[in-house]
């Protein structure tokens, strides 16, 4: 059975129950979400063929430290950097390390910095130099598959409807859906209820209520969904080592729909990628 109680009450610990938060929580949750989309566009126009995920991890530290926020990664269960950086075939949660960029890589860059106790969650693809078609085509699945999933959001529906908008465009773009990370609760705590999956049918999962805060981060590939985790016990992979893309962004449920605490100030929400059309 699902619980909702008021996040002002609740204990600062997952418990299994939905928090919903207040307006003047709303509140906090921008500011902390637009120091991290400043940090993403900033970073379109570092991410270039030579450069480390290392020299990005220390942008993304000093720009957290510039601007009165704490990368949410860094120490997080023994994580020793403050991005995910994650290359090619990497699903999520690649480290940071000394190996530069190549052209034609594509890179998911998911930051997280705390601000006044407040998690602001994202990532976003970047194309490095000139990509091939392939790439670039499910870079613009992928965002499509998260502005659906962001569209169904409002109260009354289930969870399982973001689910369900999302898996039923990548398979219609022949592409899959990983089913084995997912979106969920933020805010006061890093990771929380409820869990956002990307895939499902729009009868199942939690009902959505107002004042809910959670992540949608559909992780999208070009083969086959089944991923592995490798001896580092963080950077999950695709098995068949196909093309890997992801979108991430944080969300408040609103009285008649929700709001996009992480959209880009400066427009660059798909940083490489042709302007939408319309």
């Amino acid at each position: 059975m699902v619980t909702y109680v008021d996040a002002a009450t609740a204990p600062l610990k997952n418990t299994g129950a939905i928090r919903l938060y207040s307006q003047e929580d709303f509140a906090g949750m921008r500011k902390a979400c637009q120091v991290t989309a400043r940090c993403l566009d900033e970073l379109a126009a570092i991410v270039k063929p030579g450069i480390t995920t290392d020299a990005i991890d220390r942008f993304v530290f000093e720009f957290g430290m510039d601007n009165g926020a704490l990368p949410a990664t860094l120490n997080y269960r023994g994580y020793t950097k403050s991005v995910c950086t994650s290359i090619n075939h990497v699903v999520c949660h690649g480290i940071p390390n000394d190996k530069p960029l190549r052209e034609g890589d594509i890179v998911n860059i998911d930051v997280t910095y705390v601000v006044d106790g407040w998690h602001g969650d994202s990532s976003r693809m970047y194309p490095v130099g000139e990509i091939k078609r392939a790439a670039e085509r499910l870079l613009e699945v992928t965002y499509e598959c998260l502005m659906r999933g962001i569209a169904v959001v409002r109260p009354g529906v289930r969870t399982g409807a973001i689910g369900e908008a999302i898996q039923t465009y990548a398979e219609a773009e022949r592409c899959t859906v990983v089913r084995d990370f997912c979106g969920h609760g933020v805010g006061k705590l890093f990771h929380d209820s409820p869990n956002i999956l990307h895939y499902g049918r729009s009868n199942e999962g939690p009902e959505l209520r107002e004042g809910m805060i959670f992540t949608i981060e559909p992780m999208i590939n070009l083969g086959r969904p089944h991923v592995k985790v490798l001896a580092d016990g963080w950077t999950a992979v695709t098995r068949d080592r196909s093309l890997t893309a992801q979108y991430e962004h944080a969300v408040g449920v609103t009285a008649t729909g929700c709001e996009i605490f992480t959209l880009s100030p400066g427009g660059l929400d798909r940083p490489g990628l042709p302007p939408l059309k319309g």
